[in-house]
């Protein structure tokens, strides 16, 4: 495989996180959208108007929203990752709910094109992701993946697999389901 780089994902590379996206069946309709935009909203713009509130939020945001994994020169992969306050249905849930008052980033989401999955791209971009809120100030970041024994469907990794995020030094804080643990890794700005 060529070397993998992570970039920042900034507006001009919206047509990159597109092609990503668009390799991949849940994501082209949801768009990262899900945890960052109210129920009614997110279902009723299922699909192109998930994009078009995506494509703003890429040009308008305070902050950059993610990271992009390359191929060589081919955009291979997204992870989502901004201060856990961008996520309205985060503070929703009642199994993902705030552990403290610690400010954190959120690792919310990954997608990985179709030709370059399991090949190790969702560590790299959680090591991108990582990179990034610590650029932007952030001392700990938060990622909410999934502990299963039995094998994962694309669809369901979406928000990452525990065992990338305890690779990446990532350590379990709490867990209030059987498979959705809250993980945490301090960083220094």
């Amino acid at each position: 495989m060529p070397p993998v780089r992570i970039e920042v994902a900034t507006p001009d590379r919206g047509g990159d996180i597109a092609a990503v996206m668009n390799d991949c069946g849940d994501a082209r309709h949801c768009w990262c959208a899900f945890w960052s935009r109210p129920r009614s909203e997110f279902g009723r713009d299922w699909g192109n108007g998930n994009k078009r509130w995506f494509m703003r939020r890429l040009q308008s945001a305070a902050h950059p929203i993610g990271v992009l994994a390359y191929v060589g020169d081919e955009p291979a992969g997204w992870c989502a990752v901004a201060p856990r306050s961008d996520h309205v249905r985060l503070a929703r849930s009642r199994n993902l709910a705030p552990v403290d008052d610690t400010p954190v980033w959120s690792i919310t989401c990954f997608v990985v094109a179709k030709r370059f999955r399991r090949q190790g791209l969702m560590r790299a971009l959680v090591d991108g992701a990582v990179a990034l809120a610590r650029a932007q100030g952030a001392t700990t970041v938060e990622a909410y993946p999934l502990d299963t024994s039995r094998k994962l469907g694309s669809g369901e990794l979406y928000v990452g697999s525990l065992s990338a995020f305890l690779d990446a030094g990532f350590t379990e804080v709490l867990r209030r389901a059987p498979t959705r643990p809250i993980v945490r890794r301090t960083v220094s700005s």
